[in-house]
């Protein structure tokens, strides 16, 4: 799993990271908040954690910058303030969960396992960029006409709405779509990536896939 932690104090942040780190996940590091959503611009994350009181912008500032763009990442969000307001702002935000400063390092790992789980919950709803719709029941590709997906071509179409603010790597995709088939490749991705735009001129759909072959795809409408 692949999180972004923005947390302007230097020494907690590399507490926290080492910590992460040495539980498995990939961590970037961002220490304000331009940093944070210049990240989030250039990757895709399983899981963003993000201090309220950051400098450049304030951890509510990159927050709802991201889900006005549509960016659906779970977030966890760190405050020092235990007042109510705070935490029902950031909620109101669009955020999945808080915490208060200070906190146990268990319960930090407990809040993030809980939003990664809580990410499949995807599946069970139904998905719509632009002029068109995913139902995740009946795998269908909806717009002035549909077509079912396979399984395959289903996740990674799930993968581009999820992350349809930026750009997503040939290597991002391999590990969220193909995880777990070694013999998938950057030509596998591309031929899916070939699949799904052909798909999307059958349902007369005004949205495209941006990006070559080897490098970063961008799910975006005309």
């Amino acid at each position: 799993m692949k999180i972004l932690l923005a947390e302007d104090t230097k020494d907690l942040n590399r507490v926290i990271s080492v910590a992460l780190s040495h539980d498995g996940y990939e961590v970037d590091q961002a220490y304000d908040g331009e940093e944070a959503l210049d990240f989030i611009r250039k990757n895709g994350y399983d899981t963003i954690i993000l201090d309220i009181m950051m400098p450049k912008k304030n951890g509510l500032e990159v927050l709802r910058e991201l889900r006005s763009a549509n960016i659906v990442t779970p977030v966890l969000m760190l405050t020092a303030k235990a007042e109510i307001d705070d935490r029902v702002e950031g909620l109101d935000a669009g955020a999945d969960d808080y915490l208060t400063k200070p906190f146990a390092m268990k319960e930090l790992f407990a809040r993030v396992r809980a939003m990664t789980r809580r990410k499949t919950e995807y599946a069970d709803k139904q998905l719509q960029f632009a002029d068109f719709t995913l139902n995740n029941e009946k795998f269908e590709l909806k717009s002035e006409n549909s077509v079912r997906l396979s399984v395959k071509e289903f996740e990674l179409m799930q993968t581009l709405i999820i992350n349809s603010g930026h750009e997503v790597d040939t290597n991002y995709l391999l590990q969220h779509v193909w995880s777990g088939t070694p013999e998938a490749g950057p030509d596998t991705v591309w031929l899916y990536i070939s699949y799904l735009k052909g798909k999307l001129n059958a349902i007369t759909s005004k949205a495209t896939i941006r990006g070559e072959r080897n490098g970063s795809f961008r799910l975006e409408a005309l």
